[in-house]
């Protein structure tokens, strides 16, 4: 018998252990942020930064890592789920704030998988996945998306029943945060299941003002549009010094929603930067990073936390140069892109296009891991990622499984965080606003069509006889893709076209 109790007493230290040393694990997702907007990525931008380029110095940097789509809710998909977004029934285009639950009731998450590894899991911040809302009516709220100019209001919704699909239903113990962006319905705090307080009020829209952009519809007559990225840092912060003496691990999903229009930095960030609301904006997204480093470094969880700091897509406030005369005929400059430009600051650096775009300005994007106990600072990976990955990341750095069928488009990068030397993902699928794709195998690109498929022009080009009909770029010796040689390599146009085939036909 005293055997019997030495063998448990072991088997269950044992465990105890294994648990003390799981990681607990932060993701923080700015919205709309390129690479030109970090001091780390860019030296020749124009705004300070000094707690992302700490974040940096302490972890590893990767410098190819990029989104599934280039805009917001298909992005936030495939890093929650591991699955491309392109997959659902959101084939283009990006959901509103009273959409229904985009993430299928019995697909895996990155939160419903640590929590059945024993994880506190948490959401704080602008969630833009759906929600299963109530109309006036009694019925569920059942559209995607509002009228072709702009987003629905809200004034069928009855706030005053509770959400009964959202972040809880998905893996998280606890929600506080947005439904969707701030240029959309509703205006107001959620919190667990509904809204608290409940809009009283319909606020009119902008969309005449350079930064303050924002749809008609419903409000709560406290809510102000400048104190919620403090919010969000002082809730993140509380909920993570929360966490000191709990003896199970944690995993915190942070998705901001700056510097993302309406441009809104709180007074005490007004004029910091030098070069305008957008430059504020960033260096207040910049202090909230800070505040979730201070509240890890109090709570004494900063050693054994990896901390992701990524973006959703490439950044909108970008200007670049058009090169290639055939693709970008009828290009015009974008307002946003020239007022930073005259400041010398360019969002997305030398790459080109802006958020929504096939090009790489709409997709690739920051990407940080900051874990003192296991990764050595100051390294720089060149590693393909995706953040469709992080699921996998997860599971691998546990030694756990997923279920069958969970992350069928996530790749580990773990053994880039061990060897920063490691080459990453095999490919890489992008898509855009509009629903057109383009595949990343090695250092080629193609596109399957010819224009942006987002936002910068030409979106589309008519494709004349002779023509290419879509892009080729070598990315290694082309970052910024001024040359199409699409006619020139035939060869590798086939080859990834026919990989791309192969991923969109797979059952996933």
């Amino acid at each position: 018998m005293t055997s019997l109790r030495l063998l448990f007493s072991c088997f269950f230290a044992t465990v105890a252990c294994a648990a003390d040393t799981r990681p607990n694990i932060v993701v923080i997702l700015a919205d709309d942020m390129g690479i030109g907007d970090m001091g780390c990525y860019n030296p020749a931008g124009k705004i300070a930064t000094p707690h992302l380029d700490r974040l940096a110095a302490g972890g590893m940097r990767f410098t190819d890592a990029h989104t599934p789509s280039s805009v917001c809710t298909p992005t936030r998909y495939g890093l929650l789920t591991g699955r491309y977004c392109w997959r659902t029934r959101l084939t283009s285009g990006v959901l509103d704030g009273f959409s229904p639950p985009l993430i299928e009731n019995d697909r895996t998450t990155i939160a419903s998988f640590l929590k059945q590894q024993g994880y506190n899991t948490a959401c704080i911040g602008k969630w833009h996945l759906g929600m299963q809302w109530t109309r006036l009516d009694g019925k569920l709220e059942d559209l995607d998306r509002g009228t072709e100019r702009g987003f629905r209001p809200g004034t069928t919704i009855d706030f005053a029943q509770p959400i009964t699909a959202g972040p809880l239903t998905v893996g998280f113990d606890s929600y506080f945060g947005i439904s969707a962006s701030l240029d959309m319905s509703p205006l107001a705090w959620i919190e667990q299941d509904c809204c608290s307080p409940a809009p009283d009020m319909t606020v009119p829209g902008d969309h005449d003002t350079l930064y303050l952009v924002h749809s008609a519809g419903a409000a709560h007559s406290d809510f102000k549009m400048d104190a919620v990225l403090g919010t969000l840092k002082r809730r993140s912060a509380e909920w993570l010094r929360a966490q000191k003496d709990s003896d199970k691990p944690f995993f915190l999903y942070l998705p901001l929603n700056s510097p993302h229009l309406p441009v809104a930095p709180s007074a005490a960030f007004i004029g910091k930067s030098g070069i305008g609301l957008y430059g504020d904006f960033v260096m207040e997204t910049d202090d909230c990073v800070g505040g979730v480093l201070d509240a890890l470094q109090e709570a004494g969880k900063l050693d054994n936390t990896l901390i992701i700091f990524t973006a959703d897509n490439g950044g909108l406030w970008h200007e670049w140069t058009p090169q290639e005369a055939d693709d970008v005929k009828g290009y015009k400059p974008t307002p946003r892109g020239k007022v930073n430009a005259e400041h010398g600051h360019h969002s997305n650096a030398h790459l080109r296009g802006t958020k929504a775009d096939v090009w790489e300005g709409g997709h690739r994007v920051p990407f940080i891991a900051h874990w003192p106990a296991k990764v050595a600072g100051g390294q720089v990976s060149g590693a393909l990622v995706e953040l469709t990955d992080i699921l996998a990341t997860c599971a691998d750095i546990l030694g756990e499984k997923l279920p069958a069928a969970a992350g069928p488009d996530s790749r580990s990068f773990f053994p880039a965080l061990k060897d920063a030397k490691s080459a990453g993902r095999e490919f890489a699928v992008h898509h855009t606003l509009a629903g057109k794709f383009s595949i990343r195998m090695g250092g080629w690109k193609l596109a399957e069509e010819r224009g942006s498929g987002g936002f910068s022009t030409p979106r589309t080009v008519k494709v004349a006889e002779g023509e290419a009909k879509g892009q080729l770029y070598d990315l290694a010796n082309d970052p910024s893709e001024t040359k199409n040689l699409y006619l020139e390599h035939p060869d590798i146009v086939a080859r990834l076209q026919k990989k791309l085939d192969e991923v969109r036909a797979a059952e996933n």
